[in-house]
């Protein structure tokens, strides 16, 4: 690992996880606009491609992102140990079976887990079905460009529209609520 990964990964492990849920504005042009509620979303001509994601689920199973082109992709960054990880996570669980119909495919970056144990015994417990990246390092966190809607945390969910770009992102746990009010943007366009 670089230098400069391993001050950005430290830099995710002093911020995972609490913190008083404030979030970041769209200035210096990264053309970003966050609201009250912390979700920040970038107008469909702005955005940043998203980055090559791809490697091993918990499970052991190759995955990649670009296998979803064409439907909307939210990822979810978590860890077994994160209590809004474990707030959210049925959230995501249902609304993940909800929308699968709506071409929406749900992608977890599990991270910070030292063993995929712990992880798969998360997913049970909250019927996530959805695969999750096993990204104990963070190093798929990273791929996301400087300036983007990129995961600063645990949890962040970062939505992917139907042209792979990233349009929205949350640096706190999300209720139901939120959560649609994320991606049901993002099934309207078309």
């Amino acid at each position: 690992m670089s230098a400069g990964a391993v001050v950005i990964a430290g830099a995710l492990a002093l911020s995972a996880c609490g913190g008083d849920g404030s979030t970041s504005s769209g200035s210096g042009g990264t053309n970003f606009v966050t609201s009250s509620a912390g979700l920040s979303t970038v107008a469909r001509g702005e955005r940043q491609d998203a980055p090559k994601l791809d490697g091993t689920t918990l499970q052991g199973e190759k995955l990649d992102i670009d296998d979803f082109k064409g439907k909307v992709v939210v990822m979810n960054v978590w860890g077994s140990w994160c209590p809004p990880c474990r707030a959210e996570a049925p959230y995501f669980a249902k609304v993940a079976k909800e929308t699968k119909d709506k071409g929406v495919e749900f992608v977890g970056i599990n991270t910070r887990d030292n063993s995929t144990q712990p992880a798969i015994k998360f997913e049970e417990d909250y019927g996530v079905a959805y695969p999750s990246f096993y990204d104990p390092i963070g190093k798929l966190i990273l791929r996301f460009p400087k300036g983007s809607l990129n995961p600063q945390g645990v949890p962040s969910t970062i939505v992917i529209d139907r042209e792979g770009k990233i349009a929205a992102r949350s640096l706190t746990a999300l209720s139901e609520k939120k959560l649609r009010e994320m991606i049901d943007p993002l099934i309207a366009e078309k």
